[in-house]
């Protein structure tokens, strides 16, 4: 299992693992139904074997510390992927049981972590490498625009995101400067620095952009969306309907033969679905050809998917979307809540023309609460409800958690999600939705204990065997591996790598 130091603390994984599987079988009506916070001392401090229908074993390898932080993000990294990884082979157990196969004598349920190729998996944008170089437009690896930083207002700080060229000019334009190409960032400093923190925040978002007042985790707590978001459950779920269960049969992988339309973007939705993908899924990303995605995402993104370009607002495009739909078993969006409603894509209309599909709703604040409809990422998220601070390395100026564990950590679950609802809609029939929100996400993050941050091993880059390297048109390209094993084999990404946008909107 590997050596502990003596300042980090022993095995918090399987408590938070036990937690977020009680999370992913919530039911409607079951002990689910409360938030999170209810199940300390119930289901979640259990062990993962007495957990109703449990999850099988997950055995984790290699040194802790991979991911120093003040807060688990190691454990919760490990959670989340792990989470994902025994959801994975509950599926393929069920599978192999209602086809009447056997799985040859071994435990099917069991999974492999290593802790190292982890770290690396949750920071795979940073590893990312196209012709043995560094994709254009990251710097030192970070994949953040020179508009996407701290700023210090008059009062506080705040965050603000412009990697995207409209949400840049969205900021511009609510600073009162010049809209354009321009990312130099000292006009927007010296207009922040005269407002107040939470007036920047107001005044951007007012205008279509992103941006959040820093604030400690008990300031956000106390906010109203801060309270809304505390309300949610890690993993919303609910069934409409009673279509019957859709009974697939097994395959080499879990998820086999598994149809999943993709419709998300940046880190948290693509990697719900490449880890779907290297589970077997055969998955197809749509996007705008009116909002094209960053060359760093993209590539990221999209091992083992094909991708094609749609525009849902043409009327052939919405008419595309439902016949693809209609051949799909899994819809993933992260589009904001309500936000697809206009297509047809709502709960009820979704169960009523694509009944015992499985659909999972990932967003950065959830549905509900003064923010429900409001666009954020995971740096956006880690300034309002208190992870910057708690990662202040001097208690004044802000900080940012050693990975986008928010993206990474949330992809894992709606993924763990969407394989435990094919598996109930299998059993149980219906149309069967969850819901996931990079601030719940936070939110049980920031409950667990905090530690000081034990020094980081290594760096990634000694250790091969967690990379891979794909064909593509565009040359090779070197990319972290999905992490973990199954069965003792591990996981890949099927190759070679599609162009974006260079599919066809169908199912092959």
């Amino acid at each position: 299992m590997g050596r502990v130091p003596d300042d980090v603390p022993e095995e918090r994984w399987p408590r938070l693992l036990a937690q977020a599987w009680a999370a992913l079988e919530a039911a409607p009506g079951g002990p689910g139904d409360a938030p999170l916070s209810q199940l300390a001392g119930g289901p979640g401090d259990a062990p993962l074997s007495q957990l109703a229908g449990g999850p099988g074993a997950l055995e984790v390898t290699g040194d802790p510390g991979q991911l120093p932080s003040h807060l688990a993000v190691e454990d919760t990294a490990i959670a989340c992927a792990g989470a994902a990884l025994l959801a994975a082979a509950a599926l393929g157990a069920q599978r192999e049981h209602d086809g009447g196969r056997s799985a040859g004598g071994t435990d099917p349920r069991t999974a492999r972590l290593d802790r190292g190729q982890l770290a690396a998996a949750v920071r795979s944008e940073a590893y990312l490498r196209v012709n043995g170089l560094r994709v254009s437009g990251q710097r030192s690896g970070s994949g953040f625009a020179p508009l996407s930083r701290f700023w210090r207002a008059a009062d506080g700080w705040v965050r603000t995101h412009g990697n995207y060229p409209w949400h840049a000019d969205a900021l511009r334009r609510a600073l009162g400067l010049p809209s354009g190409a321009s990312a130099d960032p000292e006009p927007v400093a010296a207009a922040i620095a005269g407002l107040r923190a939470r007036d920047v925040e107001d005044l951007v978002t007012g205008a279509g952009g992103i941006a959040a007042a820093v604030r400690s985790a008990d300031g956000w707590l106390a906010s109203p969306p801060g309270q809304a978001v505390t309300a949610m459950r890690l993993v919303e779920g609910t069934q409409i309907g009673d279509a019957p269960g859709r009974i697939r049969p097994a395959g080499r992988l879990p998820a086999a033969g598994i149809r999943v339309l993709d419709l998300t973007r940046v880190i948290a939705g693509p990697v719900a679905t490449r880890f779907l993908a290297a589970l077997g899924g055969d998955v197809l990303r749509l996007d705008s050809p009116h909002r094209p995605e960053l060359p760093l995402h993209a590539r990221d993104g999209l091992p083992g998917k094909r991708s094609a370009l749609l525009d849902l607002g043409a009327a052939d495009g919405t008419a595309g979307l439902h016949e693809l739909l209609s051949g799909a078993d899994v819809l993933v969006h992260g589009y904001r809540p309500h936000a697809l409603d206009r297509f047809g894509l709502t709960p009820d209309a979704l169960a009523e023309r694509h009944p015992g599909l499985v659909v999972v709703s990932l967003s950065a604040w959830g549905s509900t609460g003064p923010w429900g409809g409001r666009r954020g990422f995971d740096s956006i998220v880690q300034a309002a409800c208190g992870i910057a601070m708690a990662e202040s390395g001097d208690g004044e100026r802000p900080g940012a958690l050693p990975c986008q564990l928010l993206d990474h950590g949330t992809g894992y679950l709606c993924a763990a999600a969407a394989l435990r609802a094919l598996a109930r809609q299998a059993t149980h029939g219906g149309t069967q939705f969850r819901e996931l929100a990079l601030a719940r996400t936070a939110s049980w993050l920031l409950s667990q204990d905090r530690h000081e941050p034990a020094p980081e091993p290594g760096p990634a880059a000694g250790q091969p065997t967690w990379f891979i390297t794909l064909d593509s048109a565009e040359g090779p390209v070197t990319m972290v591996r999905p992490p973990g094993e199954l069965h003792g084999a591990r996981l890949g990404w099927p190759g070679p790598l599609h162009r974006y946008g260079g599919d066809p909107a169908r199912w092959s």
